[in-house]
């Protein structure tokens, strides 16, 4: 007799990696997303860029393909504006001046003036002069490979460690929002009636106040700055998006055949808007993922220029470019562009691979 084989279909996530492996910009996109992801696990153990504020260049290092920079010329100081003998004691001349008349007149020693600082001053002078006796910098590097910020820290090395907080709580907070939108808008949809009432009056509350408002007034609420702080701002306040989209689509799909089928095999409702619903509407989450990371690594940055982001201590693609703005100033423009580039990087990938992923989820998409 001749074996009967039986061919098993494959299942939906399979049928979406395979389409996925046949997009070259999805692997490539997918490449990028995962050295990122790696960088931040290897950062956030110490494995790199641990020693990120070590002050190893001078201040405002070049790049080293740019190369150091001139020293600029001192001025020469007029005889009219000549400095005093002592420019650490201003009063140096009119103590010694006082002395000089008293020891004239035959004053005892009992009248004579005493500086009280004259100790004081001489450990001042003592670290200036070692301080002048060696070359300005000395130890520090010149150059640095991506340059250096105000206090000599390497560029690179701050560009990783702030990936580490700009990444988490992009993806964290969008997670974040993203689950309650899921969760509220299944809820809302899948049973109507009172549930969506409900979750519809939550919904008119949080979009009837502008979004930065609202992000404001949570910060204002918390009063604490923190990675923790910040997550928790953008995920309470940006779950509006993808509850709307997610009802929206539960409310389609509930009446559907193969919905209507699960509950006449006897499954819950819990089994119907997770295991049979969801998956066809995953890619909308994904979507609303992609746009959220993008947008609340801008809200990252705009809450760390206002004062509620990142506190002091702690670096973030943020706040390297709340510094850089006025460094631009002073022509010194490689940390603005070492956070630029990465975070623009980072999203123009993100976002193709997940455009990708949402296309090989789409089950209207063969």
């Amino acid at each position: 007799m001749t074996a009967v084989v039986h061919k098993v279909s494959p299942g939906l996530w399979r049928l979406a990696w395979r389409r996925l492996c046949a997009d070259r910009v999805a692997m490539v996109s997918l490449a990028v997303v995962a050295a990122f992801l790696l960088m931040l696990v290897l950062s956030a153990g110490g494995l790199i860029a641990a020693d990120w504020e070590d002050e190893v260049g001078v201040n405002y290092a070049p790049p080293g393909f740019v190369g150091a920079m001139p020293a600029a010329p001192m001025a020469p100081v007029q005889a009219a504006q000549a400095l005093p003998d002592n420019p650490f004691d201003p009063l140096a001349d009119d103590i010694r001046a006082l002395r000089a008349q008293l020891a004239g007149e035959g004053a005892p020693d009992m009248y004579g003036v005493s500086d009280p600082l004259a100790d004081d001053l001489a450990q001042l002078r003592g670290r200036a002069g070692a301080a002048a006796a060696g070359p300005a910098g000395a130890g520090r590097l010149a150059t640095l490979p991506f340059g250096g910020d105000k206090w000599g820290h390497d560029i690179i090395k701050k560009t990783i460690k702030g990936g580490e907080t700009s990444i988490v709580v992009g993806l964290v907070a969008a997670l974040l929002a993203v689950g309650l939108g899921t969760l509220f808008g299944a809820l809302s949809g899948y049973f109507g009636g009172v549930v969506d009432d409900i979750f519809n009056w939550f919904y008119s509350i949080f979009t009837a106040i502008p979004s930065v408002l609202m992000i404001l007034a949570v910060a204002a609420v918390l009063q604490q700055k923190g990675v923790l702080t910040i997550v928790l701002i953008l995920g309470l306040t940006g779950w509006t998006g993808p509850y709307r989209l997610i009802r929206a689509e539960y409310i389609k799909h509930k009446a559907r055949e193969y919905v209507l089928a699960a509950d006449a095999i006897g499954a819950s409702h819990w089994r119907r808007m997770f295991t049979h619903i969801f998956p066809n509407v995953s890619h909308v989450a994904l979507v609303q993922m992609s746009i959220l990371v993008v947008g609340f690594i801008k809200a990252e940055v705009i809450l760390s220029f206002l004062g509620f982001g990142v506190p002091v201590g702690v670096v973030s693609w943020g706040s390297m470019l709340n510094e850089a703005q006025n460094e631009l100033i002073l022509g010194r423009w490689w940390q603005l562009s070492a956070a630029a580039i990465a975070m623009a990087l980072l999203v123009t990938a993100f976002s193709l691979f997940t455009d990708a992923l949402r296309d090989a989820l789409d089950p209207k998409v063969k």
